[in-house]
């Protein structure tokens, strides 16, 4: 219980951090869902390992995936899948199970 009545004081740099984590995208939660998949174009996520549908922004990566996730299997550059030269389809009316759609008479 030492330094009681010590005002507690936070550096430039801890406070330069905080506005920085604050403000900055870092591309998580819904925000960044569509740069992770990949869809739209300039998207973190480039690459889609054909085994296990893991993404990965370059060849690098991927193959570091691969080395540690499929060690059996041989690495093959043209097996991957580039999200950003397909195109994606677009979503069927289909309804989904579960949910009511709107009720027309």
């Amino acid at each position: 219980m030492t330094g009681k009545a010590k005002p507690k004081k936070h550096t430039a740099k801890e406070l330069a951090a905080k506005v920085d984590a604050a403000t900055t995208n870092r591309g998580g939660g819904k925000a960044g869902l569509a740069d992770r998949s990949g869809i739209e174009k300039g998207g973190h996520a480039k690459l889609e390992c054909p085994l296990c549908k893991v993404t990965a922004p370059d060849v690098k990566s991927m193959k570091i995936h691969h080395d540690a996730r499929h060690p059996k299997v041989p690495f093959d550059e043209t097996k991957l899948n580039n999200l950003h030269a397909t195109v994606v389809a677009e979503s069927s009316n289909k309804p989904k199970p579960g949910i009511r759609g709107s009720l027309k008479k």
